[in-house]
């Protein structure tokens, strides 16, 4: 019972976690591993933080993952998951009827309108998880190298390259932005964010959705936290948009009503950040197709369905290999 993943992001790691639970034999073929810090892919660079978000497929997807982080932040700190307090806004509806997680996470609580930051309509309050990708993306690697996952790194033309490579048939690719190629799919499409790396004390996550897109990310054992942000579809310019600094600053500030004031953008330890999400029109693809088990167009959302994802393409993988009939999650 053996698999090649092609793709060692998120997404990739997750899924072959999940084989190896299963008693599958993985192989992870892959350009970009844990540990590098290549714009060239999204997972080092995910604010991470595990917002279900209201508006979004796939439920079930986002409900393991949440369960699965949840577990990992009280069973094992060292991977970089930590539980916090989280708080979302939106500018854009008048009540939470779209929350359908409000019986998923711990200690859901509504805001009482008088104490909403200016623009907001609705607000939130509930425990939830961040993931520093720095600290769990070799934390998941050390796990699958000690259940005998042997990483390649490799770069390759098209899938059949990498059955060639291994000599296994089954292939699950995860390769995000590569789709866009290796799976001929026009449909991907990179989402351009811009961050910011801020040293600051401040402990809970936010977030502002509607009009704009705006979060505070705390970064478990870096003494900082991820502020931002944007999302651009289809701009892949790599420099950093100095006019959006201020911008991005601002608008935390509103939502956290000021509580950011010791941040200065002009020290030597503020930190840009600019990488590509690895979106795709209609949603993402999560089936199999012949001996291939597609799993990307995650966008943004990568860590928040990644184990919910790697799940599902258990469960393709089971019935390509005729161990028991698939049932969708979706």
């Amino acid at each position: 019972m053996d698999v090649t993943i092609l793709g060692a992001g998120v997404i990739g790691l997750l899924s072959a976690l999940a084989l190896t639970d299963a008693g599958y034999k993985v192989t992870i073929v892959a350009r970009d591993l844990p540990g590098d810090e290549s714009q060239d892919w999204a997972s080092p660079w995910a604010g991470a933080a595990i917002f279900p978000y209201s508006d979004s497929e796939g439920h079930s997807l986002q409900v393991e993952s949440f369960k699965y982080f949840w577990a990992l932040a009280h069973r094992d700190p060292t991977s970089g998951v930590q539980v916090v307090k989280a708080t979302e806004f939106y500018d854009d509806r008048d009540d939470d009827s779209t929350v359908w997680y409000k019986s998923l996470v711990p200690q859901y609580r509504r805001i009482p309108t008088e104490d909403l930051p200016k623009g907001v309509k609705v607000g939130f309050t509930y425990k939830t998880m961040t993931v520093n990708p720095v600290v769990f993306l070799p934390w998941v690697r050390k796990q699958l190298e000690a259940r005998g996952v042997c990483f390649i790194r490799k770069e390759v033309s098209e899938i059949e390259e990498v059955k060639r490579i291994t000599g296994n048939e089954v292939i699950v690719h995860a390769t995000g932005l590569g789709a866009y190629n290796l799976a001929d799919d026009k449909d991907v499409v990179a989402h351009r964010g811009q961050t910011m790396f801020v040293k600051t004390d401040f402990d809970e996550l936010m977030m502002l959705q509607g009009s704009q897109y705006t979060y505070i990310i705390p970064r478990m054992h870096s003494g900082g936290v991820i502020i931002g942000g944007i999302s651009q579809e289809g701009n892949l310019d790599r420099e950093v948009d100095q006019k959006l600094r201020p911008d991005i600053l601002a608008r935390v500030q509103n939502i956290s009503k000021n509580r950011l004031e010791s941040v200065d953008l002009e020290s030597p330890s503020t930190k840009n950040i600019v990488a590509f999400r690895p979106g795709r029109k209609g949603g993402y693809r999560l089936e199999s197709e012949g001996k291939v088990v597609h799993a990307y167009g995650f966008g943004g959302m990568g860590y928040i369905y990644g184990y919910g994802a790697a799940l599902e393409v258990r469960g393709l993988v089971e019935a390509m290999m005729k161990l028991k009939p698939t049932r969708s999650r979706l």
